[in-house]
Order: structure tokens, then sequence, then C-alpha cells
């Protein structure tokens, strides 16, 4: 699977944006790699030098993920969220809550697109916008 380097961004109302990405790969791939562990601490890293030590994931409606990055100086991050929907591969909507944010994350539509809604409070993102 690929990522095409394509990503659509695109304001709904006051408090979300739809980020969607396409990748060139089946379905069902796509959807793994949002949601095995041993695929998401592959692929869902930072810049050089950070790890994800934690990567805990029950795929259940209502089952949580915990998701913890590490810098090798030592910093950590943190996120986690309850699953609301789980359809594989069609369809998995959960919540997000990172240490210091909220979002929300919505992957539906053909094998390669992959849109994700953050719901971000209207302060919060013309802060973003505004960096």
């Amino acid at each position: 699977m690929k990522n095409t380097g394509t990503l659509e961004l695109a304001a709904r109302g006051n408090r979300e944006i739809v980020m969607t990405r396409d990748f060139d790969g089946p379905r069902a791939l796509v959807f793994d790699a949002l949601t095995k562990p041993a695929l998401v601490q592959r692929w869902l890293l930072g810049p050089s030098g950070w790890s994800m030590p934690v990567c805990e994931i029950d795929l259940q409606v209502g089952g949580r993920f915990r998701f913890v990055w590490r810098h090798r100086d030592g910093r950590e991050m943190g996120m986690g969220g309850v699953y609301r929907e789980v359809a594989p591969p069609e369809r998995l909507i959960h919540t997000e809550l990172f240490d210091e944010d909220s979002k929300s994350r919505t992957p539906s539509g053909a094998s390669q697109r992959y849109p994700m809604t953050s719901d971000l409070d209207l302060l919060t993102l013309s802060d973003i916008a505004l960096v």
C-alpha cells in the first residue's frame, strides 16, 4: 500500500475539518493498517527519533485504543479513543483524545479513500490557521 501524496482539506461548519487522503491499495489493507497494532506501529510515527512503544487496540464497538509515542530524548506524547462503529473494511468511527486535544475519525467510501473528520473548537481552529 502506498500513500499517493494527495490530501484534501475542507471545513464543515465551525467545528469540523474533513481531511481526505488517497491510498494506492485495497480497502482491506487500508483498514488493517488503521486497526492492527503491528501495522500501526510501522507507519504512525513522526520524524526521526520517535517510536511507538504503546499501541493497544480493542477493535469492537465500545472498545478503546491507546497510542504513546516516545522520542529518544525521553519526551512522550499519547492519545486514545473509543470505537463507536466498526464495520470492516467499510467503516470505522472512533473518538480521538490527544493529551491536549480532541478529534474524531471517520473512514469510509472507496477502497483508497480515507476521510478524517476533526471536531475542533472554533477558537482552536482559528489559532491553528493563523500560526
